[in-house]
């Protein structure tokens, strides 16, 4: 019981930064969006042609997951080109391909 009592629970912060984490990945349009971002970096022209959305849909997707700080946006001329974060988000994604490859 006593190792028990050293448990500690993440803050209020940390629980609701996780969450929102959890909430980006837990929705289909952007969970695609991360996918493709996660083989290539894209504008959001070329995301919405692959997804087959509309740019203004993907847009709107895009402000959450950076929102979330999971793609960042770097211009290339008139362009923004979004890619993944950091490498913990690519980590994420080969995590969870790997675990889907076990069944």
């Amino acid at each position: 019981m006593a190792e028990r009592s050293k448990l500690i629970l993440p803050t209020p912060s940390e629980t609701d930064q996780s969450v929102q984490i959890f909430k980006a990945f837990g929705d289909q349009t952007r969970y695609r969006i991360l996918f493709l971002l996660f083989e290539h970096k894209l504008s959001v022209n070329e995301i919405a042609n692959l997804i087959g959305i509309s740019q203004s849909a993907v847009s709107h997707q895009l402000k959450i997951l950076r929102q979330t700080n999971l793609v960042i946006g770097k211009r290339e001329g008139q362009s923004i080109i979004y890619e993944l974060a950091d490498r913990h988000i690519i980590n994420i994604f080969k995590q969870v391909k790997e675990h889907i490859a076990e069944d």
